[in-house]
């Protein structure tokens, strides 16, 4: 299963309240600055969705980046190739790593004097090169997207892999990052002056309106929700409200607030990208395996065990994208951890906090006294008039069950074990609603 990619639409809704419609025939300008994070594909995917239904004349991504995650590279690159509007790249400045890809995945790259594109080798978060799967991948996407625009494919991949030699290029050892003029030389780009020349070579004029777009409401709330720092706050809330709501009867304020919270979790993991639905249904299973072993068959055996490895599994797994890196995994542990240590100390806070406080207690949700059995409470009357008394077990006693004696039938516990049913047993002890039972035999 594919993780989505259908969100965008949401984030249009949300940034056409908010932001001006664009103009048909405008030349559009979608900054690409910066590193390249989730948080940027909805963005883009959502700009050029905007721009093919308002009729625009073209679609600039203005890039000046140093690279980033690949898998929103990706994501940005399919939004580019599969829109019907024209999407040129105007590297300004500097497009490595995943800018470039996203360089080559547009209709023509264009750029400025003293500007560069190229070292798209992918690497892990301490500078490390990537293992060769993440490498092979991102050279076969390379090599594509040349393929596609009718260009020199070994000059993409060597882009990537240093391994690749290209006489009159590159030498063997060293990665390939090009200049303008050497990527002007290769048809990998064309060269613009400014900005307005820019205009004027992808079909427009001096006289032809350019409009900005910025991000929304909804994607910058989605990079907040995301953050490292907020994650396990939503996780702890959820947890903390499903646990309230699991100890009290009714639907109420814990578990709508452990609702929402997950909700803003996944939702927004699911919107950039990070989670699937394959990862929702791995934790909701999970939720499930807890539940039966809460409410069908309570303890703690292999249902919790394989509901706490559910949860945890489809949590971690919804915080990392499609080639996660060593620093992706450090990060997804550290969210987890953080949110575990979070609902521990929460939990233990409550726990001391709660019993002892007045408000709840002039409210009548908590006792202010003890019922302690040395203070004279008991949950019931003493049958003294049972003790002694003969009868059957009405059900098998395993040890617990229910005793027929005469008319009256009672629950009780066998002291001596197993008893089945129509088995002579006498009531040696009455404590409450505690009726101790031993066997009689001929």
């Amino acid at each position: 299963m594919t993780r989505s990619t259908a969100f965008p639409l949401l984030l249009l809704m949300a940034g056409a309240v908010a932001a001006p419609a664009l103009q048909a025939q405008a030349v559009v300008r979608v900054p690409v600055t910066g590193t390249v994070e989730l948080g940027l594909a909805p963005f883009i995917e959502r700009a050029v969705h905007e721009a093919e239904a308002a009729g625009a004349r073209a679609v600039v991504l203005d890039i000046d980046t140093p690279g980033g995650r690949v898998d929103a590279a990706e994501r940005i690159a399919d939004a580019v190739r599969d829109t019907e509007v024209p999407v040129y790249a105007f590297v300004n400045r500097r497009a490595f790593s995943a800018g470039a890809l996203i360089a080559l995945a547009t209709d023509r790259v264009y750029m400025l004097p003293g500007s560069v594109i190229g070292a798209a080798t992918p690497v892990g978060g301490t500078g490390e090169k990537a293992p060769e799967k993440i490498v092979s991948a991102m050279r076969s996407e390379m090599r594509a997207l040349a393929e596609e625009h009718g260009l020199d494919p070994r000059v993409a991949e060597a882009m990537v892999d240093e391994e690749i030699e290209i006489e009159g290029v590159i030498e063997r050892g060293k990665l390939l990052t090009l200049t303008t003029a050497e990527a002007e030389a290769l048809g990998y780009a064309e060269q613009v002056e400014s900005w307005d020349a820019l205009v004027v070579a992808v079909g427009g004029s001096a006289t032809t309106p350019v409009q900005d777009v910025q991000t929304n409401w909804a994607e910058k709330l989605v990079r907040v929700l995301t953050h490292p720092a907020v994650a396990p706050f939503l996780l702890s809330i959820g947890f903390l409200g499903l646990l309230v709501e699991i100890k009290t009867p009714g639907l109420g304020l814990g578990g709508a607030a452990g609702f929402l919270a997950l909700s803003l979790f996944f939702g927004s993991h699911l919107i950039l990208g990070l989670a699937g639905w394959e990862d929702m249904l791995v934790f909701g299973l999970g939720v499930v395996l807890l539940a039966v072993e809460a409410f069908v068959l309570p303890g703690f055996g292999i249902f919790g065990v394989l509901g706490i490895g559910g949860v945890a599994a489809g949590l971690y797994m919804s915080m990392l994208g499609s080639f996660p890196t060593t620093a992706d995994l450090a990060q997804a542990t550290g969210v987890l951890g953080a949110s575990v240590i979070m609902m521990v100390v929460t939990g233990w806070a409550l726990l001391r906090r709660i019993p002892t406080s007045g408000r709840l207690a002039r409210r009548g949700i908590l006792l202010e006294t003890e019922t302690d059995r040395s203070l004279g409470y008991i949950s019931a009357a003493v049958r003294a008039d049972l003790i002694g008394r003969e009868g059957v077990a009405d059900t098998d006693l395993r040890p617990t069950g229910a005793g027929l004696f005469g008319d009256e039938r009672i629950d009780v516990v066998s002291e001596t074990g197993w008893i089945p049913r129509g088995g002579r047993i006498r009531v040696v002890q009455s404590q409450g609603y505690r009726h101790v039972v031993r066997g009689i035999t001929e």
